[in-house]
């Protein structure tokens, strides 16, 4: 059995609570910004000549200054919200796709995998935890509260409104409260549900040994193999690009996807090297890391498809409304733009594409930290462009995303382990442990 360590449970504490103070000290900083400031934040961006819409809210309803001045009010006052909203989202994700990781390998019978499954349930273990605060935040957006869909607004569905918009009025089928209220609670309640199930089964092989729970463990990860595939492309509609409804692409629900399945695969990596380096996995050895570390490799590479057919062939199509959308996170977000091709891309490439290097413990943990920093950024540039806009280069900016980083990061780390030293760490009633205590991988 696993033991949390009480260092690592003070450090995940201590971050849990830095990062209520210091987003604490950026909300109220923020609240304190009055419409002069804001202005004048306006107009040294507007200074730059850049007057490009960043979002499809800015092109509808009147264009006079009193509106680009509400505008950039809303946007600044969303910086807390959009914060906890792209760690939040980030997190349920990250962890869904760890348990569509799980899934995978019990459908396919895999035997390589076996010793690591207990790692995997302790990551997916979060998913109740982030969907609590995805479901807050939808809360406080439909309430009102929080503005970061505009698409909310029932005055730009109502052809009689002066804010009237008509590609939004077309879309109100699919984008309206009530559905997109249901639509959270399901994915949510699913997800929670299923990784309740799982790991009840998996226990139960335990217990039991007995083939007919392991052909029900077995349909249950069919079934939730269905269930990820429908519902995290609808998430990525509904949290992330409804976030500007006037753009769209029929690559975003894989881009989304696959950039949490390439964090989740790390911080499976991470995890097991630490339970190994501790002596609690020693049955993990060179071989399992190394085909974690072609799963890290080969979605590395896989996002980096989908970012290159997603923003290329948009770029040099030259489509106005397409454009738009990458404009701004170019124009104002160019660091964060140009270090995701660094960590997600240039250096997996640089570095893991040697089958020796798979197998170097302290390599591939320092690989595992940088995909998740960069997939990270990815959801940071899918949200924040949209929801704040340029107004991101200040104090407050940086305290509540810092303040959400590391209370979400604290939270996940006390989540993941205190679950993990509730269990099992090796499964030994399934029937392919054996075949994962022996694999060696044949090149």
């Amino acid at each position: 059995m696993y033991s949390f360590s009480p260092k690592l449970r003070l450090y995940s504490i201590v971050f849990v609570v830095l990062g209520l103070v210091l987003f604490g000290a950026g909300y109220f900083m923020n609240l304190g910004v009055d419409d002069t400031q804001i202005e004048h934040m306006m107009e040294q961006v507007h200074a730059g000549g850049n007057t490009a819409p960043l979002n499809s809210s800015e092109i509808v309803g009147p264009q006079d200054h009193a509106a680009h001045l509400e505008h950039a009010k809303m946007q600044f006052k969303n910086q807390p919200l959009a914060a906890v909203h792209t760690v939040a989202v980030w997190l349920f994700a990250l962890s869904c796709c760890a348990l569509f990781f799980y899934a995978i390998q019990n459908a396919s019978h895999a035997g390589w995998s076996i010793i690591i499954l207990r790692v995997i349930e302790a990551v997916a273990s979060f998913i109740p935890f982030a969907g609590a605060v995805v479901i807050i935040i939808m809360i406080m957006n439909v309430t009102h509260m929080g503005h970061l869909f505009h698409w909310m607004d029932g005055t730009l569905t109502d052809p009689k409104s002066e804010h009237f918009d008509p590609i939004l009025f077309e879309k109100k089928t699919f984008l309206n409260i009530p559905f997109y209220v249901f639509r959270t609670l399901f994915y949510v309640v699913g997800a929670s549900f299923f990784v309740w199930k799982l790991k009840s089964l998996s226990k139960k092989v335990d217990e039991t040994r007995s083939r007919s729970v392991y052909a029900k463990y077995y349909t249950w990860n069919i079934l939730y193999i269905v269930f990820f595939g429908f519902c995290s492309a609808a998430w990525a509609w509904d949290w992330l690009m409804s976030i500007d409804p006037h753009w769209y692409s029929t690559m975003y629900i894989w881009y989304a996807m696959v950039s949490a399945w390439a964090s989740a695969v790390a911080v499976i990596l991470l995890v097991s090297v630490y339970l190994k380096k501790r002596g609690f996995l020693p049955q993990f050895n060179d071989n399992h890391l190394h085909d974690l570390g072609v799963y890290l490799f080969a979605l590395s590479m896989l996002w980096t498809y989908t970012w290159f057919a997603q923003f290329m062939l948009y770029w040099y199509a030259n489509i106005p409304e397409e454009v738009n959308y990458f404009y701004g996170r170019f124009e104002y977000y160019s660091w964060a733009f140009w270090s995701i091709l660094l960590l997600n891309f240039a250096i997996p490439l640089s570095v893991m594409v040697s089958s020796s290097i798979k197998r170097n413990y302290t390599v591939m943990a320092t690989m595992a930290v940088i995909v998740i920093c960069g997939q990270w950024l990815v959801y940071y540039n899918m949200v924040m462009p949209g929801t704040v806009g340029p107004y991101w280069e200040n104090i407050t900016g940086l305290l509540t995303n810092l303040g959400a980083v590391l209370f979400g990061v604290g939270a996940f780390i006390f989540v993941v382990l205190t679950t993990l030293s509730k269990l099992k760490l090796i499964p030994e009633g399934n029937p392919f442990v054996k075949e994962s205590k022996i694999y060696e991988y044949p090149f």
